[in-house]
């Protein structure tokens, strides 16, 4: 039995675009057999958290004249789309999926109720959360961290772009530093943005720990969940 049984992980929205495309479905198709593995080799429940940066990001607008509301919300939208994409990526590799989405719209995924999801993860099934939080002014970052914590999760992972969390910008510093963990407080003392400071205090009150890696380790986290988390990214507990 693998030491966390519960996972939720966070996928950043530009994971799933390219350099000329916002939507890349070969991007999707790639993430979701990288699923499927952990799903099959792993007794674990799988939630699934998704971004929309490579749609649209709400505070990329700011200076801009439109609201940030709005922004935010047509970011919300923007995770249905990546949601949508994922799911039926999954689905065709033979793995049962569910959506649920905190913005209501029934034609093309569930409603988010707390009860459902945990019966859907009952079930087996890989729960996908679109949607944000359902109210502007929060990140998907918060939303993975609130998500986590209604359905007891004991691990969040936030797969990105990065392969964990340095002390200054490994792309303009070459001697950044990777850290190998870190506690709660010292990520928020240190300003580690790579997550964002609610998502830290919200899982350091209930004690979810955080692994940041990179998405492109995803293939190695099946055999890292008993033991060698550390080797892939920076653990936050």
């Amino acid at each position: 039995m693998a030491k966390y049984e519960n996972i939720i992980i966070k996928f950043s929205g530009e994971l799933f675009g390219s350099d000329t495309q916002s939507i890349h479905f070969p991007n999707y198709i790639k993430i979701a057999k990288e699923l499927v593995s952990i799903k099959k080799n792993n007794k674990v429940k799988l939630s699934i958290v998704i971004g929309a940066g490579n749609i649209f990001r709400g505070r990329s607008t700011e200076g801009m004249n439109i609201d940030r509301a709005v922004a935010d919300y047509m970011g919300m939208l923007g995770t249905v789309i990546n949601g949508l994409a994922l799911q039926e990526s999954m689905e065709k590799e033979g793995i049962q999926t569910r959506m649920l989405t905190a913005v209501r719209m029934e034609s093309l995924a569930e409603p988010y109720i707390r009860r459902r999801a945990l019966r859907h993860l009952d079930k087996g099934r890989v729960v996908i959360f679109a949607g944000g939080v359902g109210s502007p002014f929060f990140t998907t970052d918060s939303a993975a961290a609130l998500r986590a914590c209604e359905i007891g999760c004991d691990l969040i992972i936030k797969a990105t772009n990065v392969d964990g969390a340095y002390d200054k910008d490994p792309k303009v510093h070459k001697n950044a530093k990777r850290y190998s963990k870190l506690s709660y407080k010292e990520a928020l003392e240190k300003g580690i943005n790579v997550m964002d400071g609610t998502a830290f205090a919200l899982c350091q009150k209930y004690n979810i720990p955080i692994l940041i890696m990179s998405a492109n380790k995803i293939h190695l986290l099946g055999k890292a969940l008993n033991k060698g988390l550390l080797k892939l990214g920076t653990l936050v507990s």
